[in-house]
């Protein structure tokens, strides 16, 4: 067993619907085969288990792995390719990638490309757009196993309006979708999605297949993309001859409980309320959505009809891994919507990037919070001293206030470890010897409020007067 103390901070109650942030300063955790059986103070937790090993996060704050709802195993390589719509942008940038992992070779790099990119953002689930060739989706599965990450993912299929070489036809896709789940659904930390790119590009046989693909794999989950962009809303009404763009995917039993949406930009009120009635969830990409132009997403309206919103980085219209970065774009882009826009707090960005992400994978019951019960994913925040991140925290007016410091500035480099199912994970920032089990120090705790920050001046002054004092009482 391993006892771990740090400054731990959460949401186990969803704060949309009136959960707080849950904060504790010097908080034990304690795990066992990647799982937290104890959560208590650490002062009571370690009297309890005095033989359990020890690592002392001396510094800087826990939190939950992060969740990511939405991103694209094949896109690693095209990220920040600016100043295009949707439809340009795949064109001219996405599809030519993506054709290029038929490569078997190229496509084991960029596997192991993407998935050291999650991990070291922080992310230890994800819900993956694959690829279109199924060997590289192998690779896709073998990468994320090596570095133990959750994820969900499979085999993605259209048959008109992509490059020739990227069509499939109904059966085939049917075929090697249900051999990759054979290999993988279920196995260690991997499941299977049925994934149509969007309905754009699949015809109305390719999404029947995969209605049935995904009543046949017990479990899967179904991903594709809606109402991102109006020009494609508007050619995909055309083509398929619905009211709405949920309609096509609804029509073959495609919207559920274990559907998740990316984008839904341009929603109407009737599929707010077929996603809310059917308990599907959507995926929020914020920067890909502005870096697009394809608009601003409605969180107002998917809140009022019950929906479910998590994060996704959206990689590689987004601009990068991050999550903590899409929290702080959905805060921005909020903002920018004025009376529409949902005031949100860094209670509410944590959650979506943790437990909103867990609760539309179907994984609530094991990860998204670091109560006992769950497994241990988890990420520790540890600026490097002098930084700005690390002196923000340092006078920051309570935990919610520095957390919203996280989220404004944390980068990789601020990431001291990821751990995911208790074992630790190793990231580009990550120095081997902060995990070495310490003697027991004091941990940096958030101030409680402003009037327990004391300027350099006052900081010196009440030194100097505790010198005096404890050199007396020694004496």
């Amino acid at each position: 067993m391993t006892l771990y103390r740090a400054q731990v901070v959460d949401t186990p109650d969803d704060p949309f619907r009136g959960g707080a942030l849950r904060c504790d300063g010097d908080a034990g955790l304690l795990v066992e085969d990647g799982r937290i059986v104890e959560r208590d103070a650490f002062a009571t937790l370690r009297s309890r288990h005095p033989e359990a090993q020890l690592v002392e996060l001396s510094d800087g704050v826990l939190l939950p792995g992060l969740v990511d709802a939405h991103v694209h195993f094949p896109q690693v390589r095209v990220i920040g390719a600016l100043g295009m719509p949707l439809l340009e942008w795949l064109e001219r940038c996405a599809l030519p990638e993506e054709a290029r992992i038929a490569e078997i070779d190229y496509a084991r790099v960029v596997a192991g490309e993407f998935v050291s990119a999650l991990t070291s953002a922080g992310t230890t689930t994800a819900l993956v757009f694959g690829s279109h060739f199924a060997p590289a989706v192998d690779a896709l599965f073998q990468a994320a196993a090596g570095h133990g990450l959750r994820i969900t993912s499979g085999l993605v299929v259209g048959d008109r309006m992509l490059r020739p070489e990227l069509h499939t036809s109904a059966e085939r896709s049917y075929d090697e979708g249900r051999e990759l789940a054979r290999r993988w659904h279920g196995v260690g930390r991997s499941r299977y999605a049925v994934t149509p790119r969007f309905a754009l590009s699949c015809s109305d046989e390719l999404l029947a297949s995969c209605g049935e693909l995904h009543r046949d794999v017990v479990g899967s989950w179904f991903t594709s993309h809606l109402n991102e962009n109006l020009d494609e809303v508007a050619t995909v009404r055309r083509l398929s001859g619905t009211t709405n763009y949920l309609d096509c995917y609804d029509r073959h039993g495609l919207v559920g409980r274990q559907s998740v949406f990316a984008h839904n930009v341009h929603s109407t009120d009737t599929e707010l309320t077929r996603l809310a009635e059917a308990q599907a969830s959507v995926a929020h990409c914020p920067t890909s959505n502005a870096a697009l132009g394809s608009g601003m997403f409605p969180l107002n309206r998917h809140l009022a009809h019950g929906v479910l919103v998590a994060l996704g980085c959206d990689v590689g219209a987004g601009t990068g891994f991050s999550l903590l970065k899409e929290g702080l774009q959905t805060y921005l882009l909020q903002r920018l919507r004025g009376a529409d826009g949902v005031p949100l707090t860094a209670a509410h960005l944590l959650h979506m990037a943790t437990a909103a992400g867990a609760q539309a994978l179907g994984l609530r019951d094991q990860i998204g919070d670091l109560s006992a019960g769950r497994r241990f994913d988890a990420i520790w925040i540890r600026p490097r001293p002098g930084t700005v991140l690390e002196i923000g925290i340092r006078h920051s007016n309570g935990p919610e206030d520095a957390l919203a410091k996280v989220f404004a500035l944390a980068t990789a480099d601020d990431l001291g470890q990821v751990w995911i199912d208790g074992a630790p994970v190793r990231a580009k920032a990550i120095d081997a010897r902060t995990l070495r089990p310490r003697p027991v120090g004091n941990l940096t705790i958030f101030a409680a409020n402003k009037a327990a920050q004391r300027t350099d001046s006052d900081e010196r002054t009440r030194h100097r007067s505790r010198a005096g004092t404890d050199g007396g009482m020694s004496r």
